[in-house]
């Protein structure tokens, strides 16, 4: 039998930041692995500037390179816009070598790690919870649940789908070393690449993760929208391509983030961002937003559910709640996006940088104040 305080499943950037902070104050913790680390993760990779300064350490032996300028297009409109900040906006990582380097952290201070064990079932007995695994039962008397969109540990622990889910496709993409030259000076956007979604091109050590998102509902064929992208890029020879579909949760839960002693972070939670779907930030912010409650609660179950519930009202869910709906006009209400990026697009751009840096979130009355320059632009 093997007990501790807190089992944390899914070794992600919100579970292994969450095992760091509680490493710190000694409570006994487990993460639950279902691979072997390092393990390919689907993700572009592009780690924001705020992402960075949740962290508590310094994490640049695992960051392939940064960029400080960020290019965005909005080719139907003709529009072309770029933001530059003196520290990088955003820095390139693997997620293999990045998350493998966060558990390692975390493990310098006596965090345990079973690798290749899977989550199978949950049971709840008072005041602990048991956790069958391919390795045995392991007890515990908090879960974190940060296993990802797809989260095995939310569905046992009796979740019902309520989040929205956008499909995704990322590839893993070597191109000729004129193209690479090229490309590998800039971070690009192209919000026309796709219906009610963007492209995005990131550039890596020695290749380029190219990937899709769209917000649209209806079925879409994003792998020839893919092939299309290329075109828009400029890549005609593909050396080699690798790959790889998700979803990305851009709407919190609407019911709940504890469960009977569960606590749901990162993407299992719901709490990528609504209009960009960057998820590696706020998986860090919510996995130690957790480890933060359980931490002052001293153990207390129901202490900790009410801390973790004040901090998500007081910040994360606020933001999120504004950013859901400005997702909503930008992706969804295409001649209000588009009178808006050419009246405002520059400042717009900005505001966003802002907020990638984490230097502002998105302010609540924003939305109002778009539909009151709209109605008064209009009539």
């Amino acid at each position: 039998m093997k007990q501790y305080d807190v089992a944390i499943i899914g070794s992600g950037p919100s579970g292994a930041s969450a095992a760091y902070t509680l490493a710190q104050q000694g409570i006994s913790t487990v993460i639950i692995e279902k691979e072997n680390l390092p393990r390919y993760k689907t993700c572009g990779g592009g780690l924001v500037y705020r992402g960075i300064k949740h962290l508590p350490f310094d994490v640049s032996s695992v960051v392939e390179c940064t960029f400080n300028k960020v290019d965005l297009y909005f080719d139907i409109m003709g529009i072309h816009l770029h933001t530059e900040r003196d520290k990088p906006i955003i820095s390139m990582i693997m997620r293999d070598d990045f998350d493998h380097f966060l558990v390692k952290k975390s493990q310098e201070f006596g965090i345990e790690l079973l690798q290749k064990c899977k989550l199978e079932a949950l049971s709840f007995e008072n005041d602990r919870i048991n956790l069958t695994t391919t390795q045995g039962t392991v007890y515990a008397q908090f879960v974190i649940a940060a296993d990802g969109a797809l989260s095995t540990t939310a569905k046992l622990s009796g979740w019902e789908e309520t989040r929205l889910l956008i499909p995704a496709l990322e590839y893993e993409v070597e191109v000729s070393k004129g193209d690479f030259e090229r490309l590998s000076k800039t971070v690009r956007f192209d919000f026309d690449a796709v219906p009610l979604g963007y492209g995005w091109c990131f550039p890596k050590k020695n290749h380029l993760s190219i990937g899709l998102a769209s917000t649209r509902r209806k079925k879409i064929n994003l792998k020839a929208l893919y092939r299309n992208y290329l075109k828009t890029l400029g890549i005609d020879n593909v050396v080699n391509e690798d790959l790889h579909g998700f979803q990305i949760p851009v709407t919190p839960r609407t019911d709940c983030f504890v469960k009977n002693g569960v606590f749901l972070v990162g993407d299992a939670a719901g709490f990528a961002d609504p209009v960009t779907a960057e998820g590696i930030s706020n998986a860090i912010l919510s996995g130690n937003m957790a480890a933060k409650a359980i931490i002052k609660s001293e153990l207390n179950t129901k202490k900790a559910e009410e801390l973790y519930n004040v901090d998500l009202n007081a910040t994360l869910l606020t933001e999120l709640k504004t950013g859901v709906r400005l997702s909503k006009l930008f992706y969804e209400q295409a001649k209000i996006r588009n009178y808006f990026m050419k009246q405002y697009g520059q400042p717009l751009a900005e505001a966003m940088t802002e907020v990638f840096m984490g230097e502002r979130s998105y302010p609540h009355d924003v939305v109002k104040q778009i539909k009151k320059r709209l109605k008064k632009a209009l009539f």
